[in-house]
């Protein structure tokens, strides 16, 4: 037998021997998914290709840093700390609830209304797949937190000061929500409780 020929048979030899060994695996695969979904449509293949790109990025960034020869900082400020979660917060959620951020969104999810104050509601096209997974991940505030915040945590490493900027922007924005929030309850009377009104117009009374 020539040499090339026997190098076909032998990579012939160990793929046929990979897929018999695979088979096992593969079939209790299937039937795991089929016990967990109950018959629902759930992209299990495709939120374990989300996991392994999570972790992939995380460990080529993890290499790339060790590589440069930056240390880890031993702790991070309080403040920093804050700063980070709280811009954490207000970025995944702007991902995943803003209508500026829809045309993201869009190739994965349709459009279902509005959900509070400057947020939009939206749900996944496709049911199953690739496209199912990236769709609700893109939906999710909490989901999305993870990846926000990994990617603060590794710029906090890399480039401390731009990242703290960036979360201080995110901060801010935060910051303002809440006093948006504040200030259309005072102008539509929302902190004023019910006791103070009686109390307010027995006092008129009397005066």
């Amino acid at each position: 037998m020539a040499p090339g020929a026997a190098g076909i048979a032998a990579s012939m030899a160990i793929t046929d021997e990979v897929q018999r060994l695979g088979r096992p695996v593969r079939r209790w695969a299937r039937t795991q998914q089929q016990e967990y979904t109950q018959g629902e449509a759930r992209p299990l293949a495709a939120d374990l290709g989300a996991m392994s790109v999570y972790l992939g990025l995380v460990g080529a960034a993890a290499t790339a840093i060790r590589v440069s020869g930056r240390e880890l900082p031993s702790r991070i400020p309080l403040g920093d700390a804050v700063l980070l979660t709280v811009g954490t917060f207000r970025l995944a959620r702007r991902i995943a609830k803003d209508p500026v951020t829809a045309p993201v969104r869009a190739p994965f999810v349709s459009y279902q209304g509005t959900s509070g104050e400057a947020e939009v509601a939206e749900e996944v096209r496709e049911h199953g797949g690739v496209k199912h997974a990236v769709g609700e991940l893109l939906t999710c505030p909490f989901c999305m937190a993870q990846w926000v915040g990994t990617g603060f945590v590794l710029g906090y490493v890399t480039a401390p000061r731009a990242t703290r900027l960036a979360a201080l922007t995110m901060t801010m924005v935060a910051g303002s929500d809440v006093l948006q929030f504040v200030y259309d309850a005072i102008q539509n009377g929302g902190l004023q409780s019910d006791d103070g009104e009686e109390a307010g117009s027995l006092t008129g009374q009397e005066v």
